[in-house]
């Protein structure tokens, strides 16, 4: 993929003011914690999460990227009617029928001439639908996009300490439920446009590079669970080591394509172990690393994206520096782009 004229106009995220703890999380779980012996702090020593952030008890999808999605274009310089394209790209939906995208857009207030649609795609559903949105506007078929991603991890990780604490479970069989307790919950947006809309420096979409191993796909596997809950079991290990298996195989061709300079790297956002193993084996340097992990959790499709937005505030990424988005997600699939701010 290589784009000439596609650029993120405008990125914003909107998160909840609701902060669990990964101490308050083993609190919750302490019969468990006791009767399996397990020490206190494991899951923070183990992950690098102190915290993660949860919307109140039934809030929507939808919600969450309505808020963010209002967010963004009170940033932008562009108008809502302006957008031409909308796309809910997160794993929580409201329902399955219709698409989260119709409530979203009712709720931001955008124009009935705007396509709308869900991408679905794990932890890589933004930015698949970066590349969609950049597609459409490369090709000349519209010129102004609107992407947003709100996830809800509250159900997931409830339903998790509620199975754990119900269920007899032995050490080895607590394992595929961990990586559920990483889950936090965010929403992001971003305004994708082309260049000859934007007003100022350009942030220029590039380009990049998608592989997939679906051999993988039974390593994370997630679903509904009763009316209001969410279930997940996870091979953590295997996981990780698949997915950054995958994640030199795409770097290899994407460092082909895009050249090897990177001022900055932004990862999907799952931990300090994936982190560290990622950065090893791909040889970079992990001082160009910029997380939220520690803060946010694993927040699903928003991590990157909200990562990059938190880097920018921060000052870590400035005008003109040439930043690596690495993407991997459970199916297994990675997406790397290369984006000139």
């Amino acid at each position: 993929m290589r784009f000439e004229n596609v650029c993120i106009e405008s990125l914003a995220v909107a998160l909840p003011e609701e902060v669990w703890t990964s101490a308050q999380i083993e609190e919750r779980l302490r019969p468990l914690y006791e009767r399996l012996k397990l020490p206190a702090g494991r899951l923070e020593l183990m992950t690098g999460i102190r915290e993660r952030r949860m919307w109140p008890a039934g809030t929507r999808a939808s919600d969450a990227s309505a808020a963010a999605g209002r967010a963004v274009l009170a940033k932008s310089k562009l108008s809502a009617k302006q957008v031409e394209l909308f796309i809910h790209a997160a794993v929580s939906r409201d329902m399955l029928e219709p698409a989260t995208a119709s409530f979203a857009h009712r709720k931001i207030g955008l124009p009935g001439s705007a396509q709308i649609f869900d991408v679905s795609n794990a932890c890589l559903g933004f930015l698949n639908s970066l590349t969609v949105a950049a597609g459409l506007i490369e090709s000349g078929q519209i010129r102004c996009a609107l992407v947003v991603a709100g996830e809800n991890g509250r159900p997931l990780v409830d339903q998790t300490i509620a199975t754990l604490l119900e269920r007899p479970l032995t050490r080895n069989e607590i394992k595929p439920y961990f990586a559920n307790l990483t889950i936090g919950s965010g929403a992001v947006a971003a305004v994708v446009c082309h260049r000859s809309l934007v007003t100022g420096r350009p942030h220029r979409l590039l380009g990049g590079v998608a592989r997939a191993a679906t051999q993988h796909s039974e390593l994370c596997q997630g679903d509904t669970h009763g009316a209001d809950a969410l279930a997940m079991q996870t091979d953590s290990e295997q996981l990780l080591l698949a997915g950054v298996a995958l994640a030199q195989e795409t770097w290899k061709e994407f460092t082909a394509g895009a050249g090897e300079t990177f001022d900055r790297f932004i990862c999907h956002q799952v931990g300090s172990t994936h982190r560290r193993l990622l950065y090893e084996k791909l040889g970079l340097d992990l001082a160009k690393d910029f997380s939220t992990f520690e803060t946010l959790g694993n927040t699903g499709s928003v991590a990157l994206p909200a990562t990059l937005c938190a880097a920018l505030d921060a000052g870590a990424v400035r005008e003109g520096q040439r930043v690596g988005l690495l993407g991997i997600g459970s199916g297994l699939n990675c997406l790397m782009l290369a984006l000139e701010w």
